[in-house]
C-alpha cells in the first residue's frame, strides 16, 4: 500500500495519545487498519495544552510506535479537540432570493449562513464546525436542501461548534514540533459519533456520552445532524478519587475497585456502589439539565449511548435509564476491521473515526465528517503557514 493510500488519525486525549492509520482494501471493497500507535500524554489538563513541548513530545512517541509498522513516516493527520471550552451555540439567519427567477443557488445559502455567523457573540474563541440545522423558505420548513427550490425569503437555523482560540492555536503548534501537518481539526463528539453511532438512530434522536477520565461530553443528534454539544469538567477518575478517598488507598487500587475487579474484604460491594452511584448521580444531573434546556429531556427516541472508561462501570446503563428517564445501553466495547484488525478498546474510536472518516489518500482540508458539516478553513489556513514546517 503506497503512502497516498492511507489516513491517519490522531487523538490528544488528557491520559493517552492514540495514532491510528488505515487504508482501503480494494479487493473486498472495505477499509483496513494498518497500524497503531499510543503514548502517555504529559502536558494536559481538562482537555487543556497546558505545556506545549510536552504533548508535542507525547505526539512524537505515538507516532513513532505507529511508523514502526508502517513503514512510512507520517507527515499528515486529521486530529480531535475535546476540551472544557468546547461547547456549540445555535443562531439564526435570512436573505431575500438574489436571482430575478427567484430559484435559490449556493450563493444564497451561502449568504444566509454568513448571516447566521454574522448574529453570533463569541470572545476569544473560533468556530470550527458550521451545521445548517434546518431552512425556512417564506415561512415554510424545508426538508432537505433548498437548493434549486423557488421563493423569496430564505431563513436557516444553524449549530456552530467552538472552542478556545487559545486551544487551537496551541494544539497546532505541538502538532508542528512533531512535525505533524494538519490536514482537518475535528471535534471529538463528532469523531466519536462516526464509529458509535448509526444513521437510524441520529435520525429518531439520540445523545452520546462520553465519560472521559477528566471530562464528560454530550452530543444530541436529530434528523441526522447534530444539534447540540457540550462538555463538563468532570470524568471517571472523580470517580475513582472519591473510591480513593472512602476507603484509604492508592489511585491505581481505587480503579481497580471502581471498575470491580477487587470486591470484598475491606472493599464491600455496598459501600463501593453508594460512592461510585452518587458522582455519576452528580454526572446524570448535569446531562438532565443540559438536555432541559435544549428540550430534549426524556424525548431521545434511540435513547442515551454511553462510551469512555467511565462506561465500563458496573450499573451504569440501569442508573443512566432511571436518572434520566431515556433508553441507554453501553456502546459497542470491540470493533473488527477487515474481520482482521480488532479494536477492543473503547477509548480508540476517536482515532479510529478521524482515520476513517476522510476519503483515502486525500490530502484536502475541505473534507470533513459529514457533507453537512463546513469548515472555517481561513483561520486554519493562517496559523498552519506560522506554525508548520
Amino acid at each position: 500500500m503506497t503512502k497516498n493510500n492511507w489516513n491517519v488519525g490522531i487523538d490528544i486525549g488528557t491520559h493517552t495519545t492514540k495514532v491510528i492509520v488505515t487504508g482501503y482494501n480494494k479487493e473486498n471493497n472495505s477499509p483496513s487498519l494498518i497500524a497503531t500507535g499510543f503514548s502517555n500524554t504529559e502536558g494536559m489538563r481538562l482537555g487543556y495544552i497546558t505545556n506545549v513541548d510536552q504533548v508535542a513530545d507525547s505526539i512524537k512517541k505515538a507516532v513513532i510506535m505507529a511508523e514502526a509498522t508502517l513503514g512510512h513516516k507520517i507527515r499528515k493527520a486529521c486530529v480531535s479537540i475535546g476540551s472544557i471550552s468546547l461547547s456549540s451555540c445555535v443562531s439564526t439567519g435570512s436573505v431575500i432570493i438574489s436571482r430575478a427567477d427567484q430559484e435559490i443557488t449556493e450563493l444564497d445559502i451561502s449568504k444566509v449562513l454568513t448571516m447566521s455567523e454574522e448574529e453570533l457573540e463569541i470572545t476569544n474563541k473560533k468556530i470550527i464546525h458550521i451545521i445548517p440545522v434546518s431552512y425556512k423558505l417564506d415561512g415554510k420548513d424545508i426538508h432537505g436542501r433548498p437548493l434549486g427550490m423557488h421563493g423569496i425569503k430564505l431563513e436557516v437555523k444553524t449549530l456552530f461548534v467552538t472552542c478556545l482560540k487559545q486551544n487551537i492555536e496551541d494544539l497546532v503548534t505541538a502538532l508542528g514540533l512533531a512535525n505533524i501537518e494538519v490536514l482537518d481539526v475535528v471535534a471529538s463528539p463528532l469523531s466519536l459519533s462516526t464509529i458509535l453511532l448509526n444513521t437510524k438512530q441520529k435520525i429518531a434522536g439520540c445523545a452520546l456520552l462520553d465519560i472521559g477520565a477528566e471530562t464528560v461530553s454530550i452530543s444530541v443528534f436529530e434528523n441526522n445532524l447534530l444539534i447540540s454539544l457540550q462538555v463538563f469538567p468532570i470524568g471517571s477518575m472523580d470517580i475513582t478519587k472519591d473510591v480513593a478517598l472512602g476507603f484509604k488507598i492508592t489511585l491505581e487500587e481505587a480503579e481497580s475497585v471502581k471498575l470491580g475487579s477487587v470486591l470484598g474484604g475491606d472493599f464491600p460491594k455496598k459501600k463501593v456502589d453508594e460512592i461510585i452511584e452518587a458522582r455519576l448521580s452528580d454526572i446524570f444531573e448535569l446531562v438532565e439539565n443540559h438536555l432541559k434546556r435544549i428540550r430534549r429531556n426524556g424525548l431521545l427516541p434511540a435513547g442515551i449511548i454511553i462510551t469512555g472508561g467511565g462506561s465500563y462501570i458496573s450499573r451504569i446503563e440501569e442508573l443512566a435509564r432511571k436518572q434520566l428517564n431515556l433508553p441507554a445501553k453501553v456502546g459497542p466495547t470491540d470493533t473488527t476491521i477487515n474481520n482482521k484488525f480488532k479494536i477492543k478498546d473503547a477509548s480508540w474510536y476517536g482515532a479510529l473515526g478521524l482515520a476513517l472518516s476522510t476519503p483515502t489518500g486525500t490530502n484536502n482540508i475541505e473534507n470533513s465528517i459529514g457533507d453537512n458539516i463546513k469548515q472555517v478553513k481561513g483561520f486554519f489556513k493562517s496559523i498552519f503557514s506560522q506554525l508548520l514546517p
